[in-house]
């Protein structure tokens, strides 16, 4: 979760958001999925599949705002939903075709527009396909094993203990800059927040709905903390290379929703390896 502080307003609070918005769209968008996960586990993939198509198409203006580059987007779209939807019956593999073939796609598709821009054009199309959609399969993929619910569950639970505490922690306490040409408000402070959080969450979350070892949930809680960190910083990158304040403003008090898919993306990954590794299915 991006920590960028926004422009101030009248109903801003010093942590620089419309907070009662904020704390509204999160728990309205929480209920929804912790409901999916603990009744029909497999409606996971449909939340999943709908935030991609929207974060891509996000992205893909956000990239022709900041620095006019055509995305490939039907290609785009459409191969990140089979890339999402075929992760469900073959797994990695068929992430895996799906991407390959996407790229293919992509790659021909830009051919009409010309020279002007090709590389450029097909880069960010691979790219966008690669950091939205493929990481997104993952968090699909945490839902097929019969445990899946939970430890899709997990997987949310400890990204959002990491984004909470490491928000609060670095807005009542940060001090130190993490990265200051990056994110200027993400703080060491804030990160051992997130670190503290994430570690008691994973232990807690893996003990308990996995049937897990305590080790084994602190090991996984430090993964999601490092990855959510990093996805944050990579996405102010982003942002700050095409010199835009936010993806979108699709949610009121959190901006774009990749706003708030740029912990959760890399964690997706993260988690599904931990988990698969610490507790096969």
């Amino acid at each position: 979760m991006s920590t960028d502080v926004p422009d101030g307003s009248a109903r801003s609070s010093r942590a620089g958001r419309n907070l009662p918005a904020a704390l509204a769209v999160g728990l309205l968008l929480g209920a929804g999925i912790v409901t999916a996960l603990l009744t029909y586990r497999h409606s996971f993939i449909g939340i999943v599949a709908v935030a991609a198509a929207l974060s891509t198409v996000e992205l893909a203006g956000a990239l022709r705002r900041g620095s006019g580059i055509r995305l490939a987007l039907p290609p785009v779209l459409v191969g990140g939903q089979a890339m999402i939807w075929l992760s469900w019956p073959f797994g990695f593999s068929g992430v895996l075709v799906a991407f390959a073939l996407t790229t293919l796609v992509c790659l021909a598709w830009r051919v009409r527009l010309g020279v002007d821009g090709y590389l450029r054009d097909v880069t960010a199309s691979v790219f966008t396909s690669s950091y939205v959609s493929m990481f997104a399969a993952f968090a699909a993929m945490l839902v097929v094993p019969p445990d899946g619910g939970l430890r899709a569950l997990c997987f949310m639970i400890g990204v959002v203990a990491s984004d909470t505490a490491g928000y609060a922690s670095g807005v009542f306490l940060g001090r130190h800059p993490m990265a200051p040409r990056v994110s200027p408000n993400k703080s060491w402070e804030g990160f051992a927040g997130s670190l503290s959080a994430g570690v008691v969450a994973g232990a807690l979350s893996v003990s308990l709905l996995l049937g897990g070892t305590w080790w084994a949930g602190v090991l996984f809680g430090v993964a999601v903390v490092c990855s959510s960190t990093l996805g944050d910083l990579m996405e102010s990158l982003i942002k700050r290379d095409l010199d835009i304040k936010d993806m979108g403003t699709l949610l009121p008090g959190h901006g774009g929703l990749m706003d708030r898919m740029d912990s959760l993306l890399p964690s997706a990954v993260v988690a599904w390896g931990t988990l698969f590794w610490l507790i096969p299915s």
